[in-house]
């Protein structure tokens, strides 16, 4: 019998449904892949926003990460919420010991609702620990400002955060745009040898999850052996296609995506 292609997120749980690790593991399905779990977080959540956040101990998510890596043909590895700097140094250790080919560094920091979702002292831990062993990082706009130290505010400065992003070590940056106004909506995939946009109409739609999505897409589609920037064209597809089919399960504002 054929061995199943596995990949792995390392991220925080949403025990409503719409993000982290359950909008990964959608994800991964739907692409038709084994999807494997290292719980970084648990959070209590729903449509209307985050009341709650816990983090297992630290050798919790070793035991975890220790469970898959020795056990399964990991493909692809997605990152997501890390919640602190001892959780980055656990993932960060198994990443240099196993050393995984594909690496999507989703650096998670604040949830959709606005509620603060990494400590921002472990900012820096990030950087220096996972950026350099990061096939791609995918920030939004918000999240590469708190990057940065200074806003984005339009086309010119995505282009020039790019840039930016590249020199703090990783190999390449998938900026999303969704955050920048107007009628379209424009990634930016920045590889240090070529500039790549990906550019869709603007849903009137407020979907939660989109990110933890596009993430694992692109990890998924790393995994099936695609190019990177044809793994984020094709990632961009599949959460435009999900976001056309968005539904709201709850009594909040927020939509879940419909994987597909």
């Amino acid at each position: 019998m054929a061995r199943a292609v596995s990949v792995l997120t390392i991220a925080g749980s949403d025990s409503g449904g719409g993000a982290g690790i359950q909008a990964d593991l959608k994800t991964f399905a739907a692409h038709g892949l084994h999807g494997l779990t290292a719980i970084a977080a648990l959070t209590a959540q729903n449509t209307r926003g985050v009341q709650a956040i816990h983090v297992p101990p630290p050798t919790f998510l070793q035991a975890q990460l220790h469970s898959v890596f020795t056990d399964f043909d990991i493909r692809a590895v997605k990152i997501g919420m890390l919640a602190n700097a001892r959780i980055i140094d656990v993932v960060a250790d198994a990443l240099e010991k196993h050393r995984p080919k594909h690496v999507v560094l989703d650096p998670v920091m604040v949830s959709s609702s606005g509620h603060a979702l990494l400590e921002p002292r472990a900012i820096r831990r990030l950087v220096e620990r996972l950026f350099p062993m990061a096939s791609v990082l995918t920030p939004n706009i918000d999240e590469a400002a708190l990057l940065l130290g200074h806003d984005i505010g339009d086309d010119d400065q995505a282009e020039g955060a790019l840039v930016e992003l590249l020199a703090m070590g990783t190999k390449a940056v998938l900026l999303k745009g969704g955050h920048l106004s107007g009628n379209k909506i424009i990634d930016r995939l920045d590889t240090g040898k070529a500039l790549y946009e990906f550019e869709h109409p603007r849903l009137k739609v407020s979907g939660h999850g989109t990110g933890c999505t596009l993430a694992s897409a692109i990890t998924a589609n790393l995994a099936l052996g695609k190019p990177l920037p044809d793994a984020c064209a094709a990632a961009g597809e599949y959460v435009f296609k999900a976001l056309k089919g968005a539904y709201s399960p709850g009594k909040g504002g927020l939509s879940v995506l419909k994987h597909l």
